[in-house]
């Protein structure tokens, strides 16, 4: 084989190719980069996140207010943490909670990027945007838009239904419905999140699967359930933990959306 078909080496390492090119090797090149971009991620994580973790872990032994000096109590704030009816209280509800708002919210996800990435629709990019709005508001906010809607004697709902002859439900004195307008204002503001999750995996499911299955004359159902459902199933554990975490960790809505009320009907464990 002759020098015009395969690269020579050159003195200094590298590889001259035909035309003259010649490729040098780098022994330093991204070497020590990765490890200070690391370092970097590392740090913070340790200074947002670890630490902050092991101090409340540290503080739960003690009887720390927050300032001034503390002690150590060992295991007496566990002791009244676990005799308190109040906490397995606000434990249930949490679940209760996270139960009904994490199913909502994966099928409103799911069935708004289906809609959104359907060809028959027009104005798709418009429309993500509408939906991923929800996203950009805190959680304060979406909780006073929809104790705004909800509320009992002032609430958009409850005017509309009277307007009608009707008689408003009890949105707030009642705990279940109060529960309820929680779980609707959190699917609401976590659906757009999931929904972009969903929009990019459902355009990487192969089209010759679909076509495929349109071949063997699958049904667009038969088709959804049997290829896409399982192309997207990564995706899917992947929007159901976030929910999940998101969920059970919730605070800021439900406080500005009816305070954890009736009364502590609706607190939870947060």
């Amino acid at each position: 084989m002759s020098d015009r078909h395969r690269g020579r080496t050159g003195a200094a390492g590298g590889t001259e190719h035909a035309g003259g090119f010649r490729r040098r090797r780098s022994p330093g090149t991204y070497r020590w980069q990765p490890l200070v971009f690391t370092a970097v991620i590392i740090g913070l994580y340790a200074v947002f996140f670890i630490w902050p973790a092991a101090a409340g872990l540290f503080y739960s032994f003690t009887d720390y207010r927050g300032r001034g000096s503390y002690e150590i109590v060992g295991l007496a704030n566990y002791a009244e943490l676990f005799g308190d009816e109040d906490f397995y209280g606000a434990l249930a509800r949490t679940f209760q909670y996270a139960v009904i708002a994490v199913p909502l919210t994966y099928v409103l996800s799911l069935l708004t990027a289906v809609f959104l990435t359907s060809e028959r629709v027009l104005g798709r990019s418009l429309a993500r945007l509408v939906f991923f709005m929800p996203w950009l508001i805190s959680p304060i906010v979406v909780g006073v838009i929809w104790r705004w809607l909800f509320g009992e004697s002032f609430g958009l709902i409850n005017y509309l239904i009277a307007q009608m002859g009707g008689t408003g439900p009890k949105w707030q004195t009642d705990a279940d419905l109060s529960l309820m307008v929680v779980v609707f204002a959190g699917a609401w503001a976590g659906t757009a999140f999931s929904m972009l999750l969903f929009i990019s995996a459902l355009r990487n499911v192969p089209r010759s699967l679909k076509e495929a299955a349109a071949l063997d004359g699958a049904t667009p159902w038969q088709t959804f359930w049997h290829v896409t459902m399982p192309s997207i199933r990564p995706t899917s554990f992947m929007v159901i933990l976030l929910a999940t975490l998101g969920a059970m960790k919730e605070f800021a809505m439900v406080q500005a959306v009816n305070g954890g009320g009736p009364g502590t009907a609706n607190n939870l464990i947060v």
